[in-house]
Parts: structure tokens; C-alpha cells; sequence
């Protein structure tokens, strides 16, 4: 794996932590904004950290009312990768607090480094059927 990719990988670790503990600045401190996720068919934009963090207390309700305790990365891939921009193929398991899985899925992340820093500025993610995109504006085009 190249220094990109190494370097992508390794906020991409980062962020799923800040995810797992729910910790918002963290998360935010591993992405570029505007933000933009695509789930199914329908564009997620989080234009500000702002947006992003004033979502999270929601998220962690829905979270924990859907039966969520961890999400687990099975697998994460560098497929392409430049020294400014990885592609990360990842696959990942929602579980439960007795460890079985209620909802696993892949994503494709985009990381971008900007001003000497790696952060993650898109995502595709095949999850269905569970919380996501909480704060998002969907753009329509």
C-alpha cells in the first residue's frame, strides 16, 4: 500500500472509532466539508462541520432505539489512489451489544487531502434499513 493510501487508512481507523465512542469533533476532524454521502438513490450534504456535528445526539438516539452497540470494519481496501485523493472500499458490520450482526453492508469512501490534511469528503454506502444521513440536506437534481 502506497503512503497515500497508508495515510487514508489511517483516518478512515480514526473516524470509526469517533463513530463507535460517538465522539462528533472527532469524526469531524477526519472529514472535509462540504460532505456528501450517497445512500441508495438519494444525495446526503452536510455543507459545515456545524451541520454535521448539531446532528449527533439525534443519530446516537436513533442508534441505540435500531439496537446498534458497534460497528465493526471487516475489511477496508485502498482500489485507487493519487497524493491527493484514495478511494477505500470498505465493508461494515452493525452489531448488536451480543456481538450478532443486524445490518451489514459496503461503502466506498472517498479521502481527499487538503492543506496537508486527510479527510474523508464523500461516501457511497449500500446500507438499508437503518439510521443515516441524520442532519443531511438532499439536494435534488
Amino acid at each position: 500500500m502506497n503512503q497515500s493510501s497508508l495515510e487514508a487508512v489511517a483516518s478512515f481507523e480514526r473516524w470509526a472509532l469517533a463513530f463507535n465512542t460517538r465522539n462528533a469533533d472527532a469524526m469531524i476532524a477526519e472529514m472535509h466539508f462540504p460532505h456528501i454521502r450517497l445512500a441508495g438513490k438519494e444525495f446526503q450534504t452536510w455543507v459545515t462541520a456545524e451541520d454535521f456535528r448539531s446532528a449527533q445526539d439525534q443519530m446516537t438516539k436513533m442508534l441505540l432505539d435500531e439496537g446498534w452497540h458497534v460497528t465493526i470494519t471487516k475489511s477496508v481496501t485502498a482500489v485507487q489512489s493519487s497524493i491527493h485523493k484514495v478511494h477505500l472500499v470498505i465493508r461494515q458490520s452493525r452489531q448488536r451489544k451480543d456481538g450478532t450482526e443486524y445490518n451489514g453492508f459496503d461503502t466506498m469512501w472517498v479521502f481527499t487531502k487538503i492543506e496537508g490534511k486527510w479527510g474523508v469528503q464523500f461516501r457511497s454506502s449500500f446500507l438499508a434499513n437503518a439510521v443515516h444521513g441524520v442532519g443531511a440536506m438532499t439536494p435534488k437534481f
